[in-house]
């Protein structure tokens, strides 16, 4: 079947394009001689994450407990929650799991290890933690080296406990208005990140694990300092709107969203049957991810949705508009490719124009 006569909306995955993007990461990854744990939340696919594994990654990271028993089942077996775990339901969950695989997650608090202590307790194995370092995104993690000594401390302490390592996400190199800029922040963020690890081994404590993870250096091929064990790119393996403005081009998105055009009511206006329940409404408007519109139409240069509702897409463009009929089909490339991932049901593989696999999402929904 040729991807043109499935049913829309329709998320596809051009398959050549995603074993490029694999095998091109895992190559930077062994130049730099660190591990690759790729972000598994980007495609939420156990299939896409066993391939992943297949190219020489270490293990994969998810973003929640629900993400990694899923994964967990399907015959993955080394999983980083790469988030702070908190609530004795989860930590609950994730020690059943250890009992089979080996899994780690991120704390940046001492009610953390208090939580686990209690939860933890009498398990054959202790809870395999890493601590989160704020680089600079201003999200979770640590930032005082006072704060961060008496969480190293209270680590120490425990019974159930075991520290592993650091992690850092420079999520805000995305805003970077430069390729120079993306990489001040980055390596600032990656030095913070080292200084905190070498903390911690100043301390005592065996550190087998620094890890730092974000799509952009990477792609633009920023050396990986000394000191860094491991990396954890997401986006990378299917690409995006977004993250293709990084580089300048679009050959290397992967996921595309196939639309119907349904309506042509003005002359400019052209509306498609995939609206914010397929494609989101994320957008990206600053620095060197940023992009026009909502997402970009592939096979027509400088085309790009102007705003969705639940269920439509509207486009304003005259050109446009006269070299398409209702009923056509077009490919949208989503400015953020990871939630797109969590709104379908499966995706399509396709080789050639030609439909090749349908993949279970079987990661989506796990928000918990």
């Amino acid at each position: 079947m040729h991807y043109t006569e499935l049913d829309t909306p329709a998320l596809l995955i051009d398959k050549s394009i995603m074993e490029e993007n694999i095998d091109s990461m895992q190559s930077f990854a062994d130049r730099n001689a660190v591990r690759i744990r790729p972000h598994t939340k980007t495609h939420k696919m156990s299939s896409l994450a066993k391939m992943q594994e297949a190219a020489g990654a270490a293990g994969i990271t998810v973003a929640k407990v629900g993400e990694a028993e899923v994964m967990a089942s399907a015959g993955l077996s080394d999983i980083f929650i790469a988030n702070e775990i908190v609530g004795e339901q989860k930590l609950s969950k994730i020690r059943a799991l250890a009992g089979s695989i080996n899994i780690s997650f991120g704390i940046d608090s001492i009610f953390q290890v208090d939580e686990i202590e209690r939860v933890f307790e009498g398990a054959p194995k202790k809870a395999q933690v890493l601590i989160e370092i704020e680089v600079g995104e201003k999200r979770s993690g640590v930032i005082e080296e006072k704060y961060y000594s008496a969480l190293l401390e209270a680590v120490r302490q425990s019974r159930n406990v075991e520290f592993r390592g650091v992690f850092s996400h420079d999520g805000h190199t995305y805003k970077a208005k430069t390729a120079d800029e993306v990489r001040y922040l980055y390596e600032e963020a990656a030095q913070r990140t080292i200084r905190f690890a070498s903390m911690a081994s100043e301390a005592g404590f065996e550190v087998d694990t620094v890890s730092i993870g974000s799509t952009p250096p990477f792609i633009l091929g920023f050396d990986i300092p000394d000191g860094v064990t491991e990396i954890r790119p997401g986006t990378y393996i299917l690409m995006d709107a977004g993250q293709s403005n990084v580089i300048g081009n679009f050959d290397s998105s992967a996921a595309t969203v196939l639309t119907t055009i349904i309506s042509k009511p003005t002359h400019a206006r052209v509306i498609t049957d995939v609206g914010a329940k397929g494609i989101t409404m994320q957008t990206r408007t600053k620095g060197i991810t940023a992009t026009e519109g909502l997402g970009v139409i592939r096979e027509f240069e400088g085309v790009y949705i102007d705003s969705v509702f639940d269920e439509h897409a509207i486009i304003y463009d005259e050109s446009f508009s006269r070299q398409v009929e209702i009923g056509d089909k077009v490919r949208i490339i989503p400015n953020h490719i990871c939630p797109v991932s969590n709104l379908h049901e499966s995706a399509f593989l396709i080789e050639d124009g030609e439909v090749v696999r349908e993949l279970e999402i079987d990661c989506r929904g796990k928000v918990k």
